[in-house]
């Protein structure tokens, strides 16, 4: 910016810097603030440079290793040089398109010896690579680069979606395997307990069978003590005997229970008294047998 009070004098902002020229040469460079110039001398100020930091967004279109075209977004950062401004200001017309046209000539030079999947992690290398070459470049026309962002790689629409099916994909196949896992644990852990349920059912069935063993054995034991003559077959019938009659009565006063009419007699309960004594010893021999 420069503002000019009449043709004497100019004064020159802050972060700006003028070119003086003497009869069309140049002359020298004027810093910010009130500066005098003798137009009859020849003396006139040709320009302001601003010295403060520019930044040009670069879209670059080109193709990986893979053949997957991409556009690369590049921020370049820069500023003009104070001290070799009046390069600045005589070498180049339009700085911004000589910044562009070398960062499109490095982008497709280092981009196609890439494959996709490279240039995502390796864009940094990218962004150097450009950084250098701007740097050799424009340092000869007055210019510092500052910095260089690779801001964005963008492949193109259906890479876009082949790599989210690919993605999506590869999620559900490892979602698969973990549901795999998963019932296979349960269906063991099944398998286990009712392999537990059912062996200390055995073991309560053992137990009962032993239980009842003992109570008859003790009863046979007692009634014979106490009634003289008698053997224990003679007994263990009048215990069968009993709870026979015993079963039967409670059948009888209950209303609720559901009466299932069966052959039965007195007869019948020495086929039962055979069958306990089997029942009885098939549990002496598990329990002995563990």
């Amino acid at each position: 910016m420069v503002n000019t009070f009449f043709v004497f004098c100019a004064c020159i902002d802050q972060a700006s810097i003028g070119v003086v020229e003497k009869w069309g040469r140049f002359l020298s460079l004027a810093g910010p603030g009130l500066h005098f110039f003798n137009p009859f001398a020849g003396e006139c100020l040709a320009g302001v440079l601003s010295t403060r930091v520019s930044s040009l967004d670069v879209r670059v279109e080109t193709k990986t290793k893979d053949n997957v075209f991409v556009q690369l977004v590049c921020s370049i950062q820069y500023r003009v040089v104070k001290e070799n401004a009046d390069d600045a200001f005589y070498e180049l017309q339009n700085p911004q398109e000589q910044i562009q046209a070398y960062v499109f000539d490095v982008v497709r030079a280092h981009v196609p010896r890439m494959t996709l999947d490279e240039l995502f992690e390796q864009k940094g290398d990218v962004a150097k690579a450009v950084l250098e070459e701007l740097e050799k470049v424009m340092g000869g026309y007055g210019y510092n680069i500052e910095q260089i962002l690779m801001v964005d790689i963008i492949p193109d629409a259906s890479v876009r979606r082949a790599m989210n099916e690919i993605n999506a994909a590869q999620r559900l196949q490892l979602a698969s395997v973990y549901k795999g896992e998963a019932e296979k644990v349960l269906m063991v852990k099944k398998a286990e307990a009712e392999a537990e349920a059912k062996y200390l059912s055995g073991v309560g069935i053992a137990k009962q069978r032993q239980a009842i063993t003992e109570g008859l054995r003790d009863n046979i034991l007692n009634f014979s003590n106490t009634v003289s003559g008698t053997s224990a077959k003679e007994v263990m019938d009048l215990i069968m005997v009993t709870q026979y009659f015993d079963t039967i009565k409670e059948l009888g006063n209950s209303s609720k229970n559901t009466t299932v009419f069966i052959p039965h007699g007195p007869g019948h309960v020495r086929d039962v008294t055979d069958q306990i004594r089997n029942g009885v010893m098939e549990a002496s021999s598990y329990l002995v047998g563990n």
